[in-house]
């Protein structure tokens, strides 16, 4: 034997025993053994078949070192072997083998549909050879013998071809998945987008059409955008989108409403439904290199659906100028129609009259059949002094149970005169509050301009001290006001001296109204308000005589009472062991105004031993545009003693979202206005929804006021409403039935479901 054929055969044999031992390869000498033990997975692998040794052997040696990972095999069942359990990029393929053909190894490759590249290495002359490798995809047929460099280049641009194969389908993938996700984006957008050419008729939309104006895609297509636009708005989209702007000025915005498709016949009529779209549009072109110019292509658009913030801003304004309760139009619209009647009297040389009506006996019936009924009350007297007017005059409802008219373009006093008969005369009828048959009439004082005013707030005052006069003559009744009069200081007078005295002889006295956690039944804070116990006119609510205290100065004597009364009573329920109640207590502007007010608070907490924790100032939403910024000052130095802060009435005074961040506020009370709507626990009632998501969402502590039945209640409790006060619970009480109810908790205390009594 030969030297060559010896090395063969021990390269062979070597082969065969790592075989054994790793993995069935067969290779033609040793150098494949380090091969299969350091090439990297990324080298192409190469199978070698020939039964040839020497053949095989030489082809090894030509391809070793050209980075290719060589398998080698020797008859044609190793090599399906190989190919059976190794993927390989290219197999060098002798067709002779002692076993069978080269052509049933491509047969092979191709039923098993193995990816490998076949190159053809055989030394028959007949064609019919070739012509079977190339009908069986061979990549090539080499005839032997064939010189080094023809098999070098050969092999060489299969594994470039193939690379570039895997680098198309690659690509070709990544092209693919772009696409869809392309087509994903845009038919998920929560906006239509599309975009038109330059006759403006539609070349795509995505599926947004069809969600929101029931247009199918195929529908629009090839349509023109007018098909879509109101016939109001067609003129302004006209100049939208035949507008040809370039570079940063492509872009524009515009407002458009858009039909909607009333129903799948093939006439696709539309119904009267129109949808508000914010549209985005921008100008496409096409640049001509050669002319240096800009060739319109078309229109890319973005329609946003709108129509809901369009609502909610109506809603909005509407709500700005209207009261919520009546729909009345509140104290500011009233200012500035009453101001344009003034204007217009004035230019006409005409007269016009103010009306101030204030119910009498409302008080009663707030108090006996509590405030769901006193609105109910509120609503149908504004039904019933709407049905007395004249078409032009305005009613607006001032605030609790006051009601100011302006009458335009009178004729004379009389005109005046027989619309305030008619008031007292629908009011004489009994209102019917739910099988409750009430009686109520009302106090009217008139004013005329130019005679008793020539101001808006003129006439109001004397309308008012007109309606004062008739209260002091018995109510039920109207009258003119005249200079002749009481004027309205002396009354103002009287009444400042009466409740300077209230504070002398000690007539003020706290009641107190139960905050109860609806999950455990218990108690757990307390709003302190404020009673006159009044010689003649028996107990006065807060509402009958602080609002006069604050116009009279009295406010600050009054409220720094309050602070000392409500810490002496503190002691008392303390001393039960009832710390952890806390005490609400509302504070006036005027009084967080003054610049003693905190030491004020901190020196009565030290004097009675009173801990900040417990207590918890309420603020309107109106101090906080009196002086913002001296509001945040007093109201953080309360929260670095101790107190909370609490928003009363949320969302009835001037609302803003911003002074929820700019305020150290700890809790919100939802106003007793809004609970009152709540009439099924299934409902949607979506103020009452944002009030709780806002105080969830910021961290703030919840109460709901002014909760009067169990439907209210649930409806809280089940949207995450958990503190309440009200009539369902408890009344404002006084200090003695207040501290026994803390006895009964805590004497209760153990007994599973105990729910504290009505007061």
């Amino acid at each position: 034997m030969n030297p060559t054929a010896a090395g063969a055969a021990l390269a062979i044999n070597l082969a065969e025993d790592i075989a054994d031992v790793d993995a069935p390869v067969h290779v033609s000498n040793p150098a494949p053994i380090q091969a299969l033990q350091s090439d990297p997975e990324n080298l192409p692998r190469i199978l070698l078949v020939d039964d040839e040794p020497r053949l095989l052997s030489s082809l090894y040696e030509l391809l070793r070192d050209r980075d290719y990972h060589l398998v080698t095999a020797s008859c044609g069942s190793e090599a399906l072997a190989h190919l059976s359990r190794v993927r390989f990029d290219l197999v060098l393929l002798d067709l002779r083998l002692p076993d069978m053909s080269g052509h049933q190894i491509m047969d092979f490759i191709n039923d098993k549909g193995i990816e490998a590249d076949v190159i053809v290495m055989s030394g028959e002359v007949g064609i019919d050879a070739a012509i079977g490798a190339l009908k069986r995809g061979a990549y090539d047929y080499l005839r032997k013998p064939y010189s080094r460099e023809e098999l070098l280049k050969t092999v060489a641009n299969a594994l470039q071809q193939r690379r570039l194969e895997s680098a198309n389908l690659r690509i070709a993938s990544q092209l693919e998945n772009s696409e869809k996700l392309y087509r994903y984006l845009v038919d998920s957008s929560p906006d239509i987008i599309y975009t038109l050419n330059h006759e403006g008729r539609f070349t795509f939309v995505n599926d947004r059409a069809y969600q929101l104006l029931g247009f199918a895609r195929d529908d629009l297509i090839g349509k023109h955008y007018s098909i879509l636009v109101h016939e109001e708005d067609l003129e302004r989209a006209r100049y939208v989108f035949n507008e040809r702007r370039v570079d940063e000025r492509a872009s524009r915005n515009v407002e458009l409403r858009l039909k909607c498709h009333a129903g799948g016949s093939q006439d696709r009529t539309f119904n009267n439904t129109l949808m508000t779209i914010s549209l985005n549009s921008i100008g496409m072109h096409v640049p001509d290199y050669e002319v240096k110019k800009l060739e319109f292509f078309g229109t890319y658009g973005v329609a946003r659906d709108i129509t809901d913030r369009k609502r909610a801003e109506e809603v909005i304004s509407y709500q700005a100028y209207h009261d919520i309760l009546t729909d009345l139009p509140n104290r500011m619209l009233f200012k500035d129609r009453l101001g344009l009647a003034v204007i217009q009297a004035k230019r006409k040389l005409t007269e016009l009259a103010v009306m101030f009506i204030d119910l009498d006996r409302f008080k009663l019936v707030n108090d006996t059949l509590g405030h769901v009924k006193g609105d109910e009350l509120l609503q149908q007297v504004a039904v019933r002094l709407k049905d007395c007017l004249r078409r032009g005059d305005t009613l607006a409802r001032q605030g609790g149970d006051e009601f100011t008219i302006v009458l335009p373009e009178l004729r004379d006093r009389e005109d005046a005169k027989l619309i305030a008969d008619k008031f007292l005369e629908c009011l004489h009828k009994p209102f019917d509050l739910d099988g409750h048959e009430v009686h109520i009439s009302a106090s009217i004082g008139i004013a005329i301009y130019p005679g008793d005013g020539e101001s808006i707030d003129e006439l109001l005052r004397h309308a008012d001290i007109a309606m004062y006069q008739v209260k002091a003559l018995g109510k039920n009744g109207h009258s003119f006001y005249h200079n002749s009069m009481l004027d309205v200081s002396h009354q103002k007078i009287a009444l400042e001296q009466s409740l300077r005295k209230a504070l002398e002889q000690n007539e003020l006295e706290m009641y107190y109204q139960p905050q109860m956690d609806v999950i455990t039944g218990r108690i757990i804070g307390a709003e302190g308000l404020m009673r006159w116990n009044h010689p003649q006119r028996g107990l006065l609510t807060a509402g009958e005589f602080l609002p006069f205290a604050e116009d009279n100065g009295l406010m600050l004597p009054i409220s720094d009472w309050m602070i000392g009364a409500l810490c002496r009573d503190m002691l008392q329920w303390n001393a039960l062991g009832s710390e952890s109640i806390r005490l609400s207590l509302n504070l006036s502007p005027q009084y967080l105004d003054r610049g003693d007010f905190f030491e004020k608070m901190r020196g009565a907490l030290v004097r009675y031993g009173i801990s900040p924790a417990q207590i918890e100032v309420e603020i309107t939403e109106n101090i906080c545009i009196r002086n913002p910024q001296y509001a945040i000052e007093q109201l953080n130095k309360l929260c670095q003693l101790g107190v909370s802060v609490a928003i009363d009435d949320f969302g009835t005074g001037y609302s803003s979202l911003s002074y929820l961040h700019r305020f150290p506020i700890h809790t919100i009370k939802i106003d007793q206005s809004f609970v009152k709507e709540i009439h099924d626990e299934h409902g949607h009632y979506p103020v009452i929804l944002a009030i709780i998501s806002i105080a969830r969402g910021l961290g703030l502590h919840l109460i709901a006021e002014g909760v009067e039945t169990d439907v209210q209640a649930r409806y809280l409790k089940s949207n995450g409403c958990l503190t309440m006060q009200g009539y369902l619970y408890h009344r404002p009480i006084a200090l003695s039935t207040f501290i026994a109810l803390l006895r009964e908790q805590d004497a209760a205390d153990g007994a599973p479901g105990v729910r504290a009594l009505h007061g």
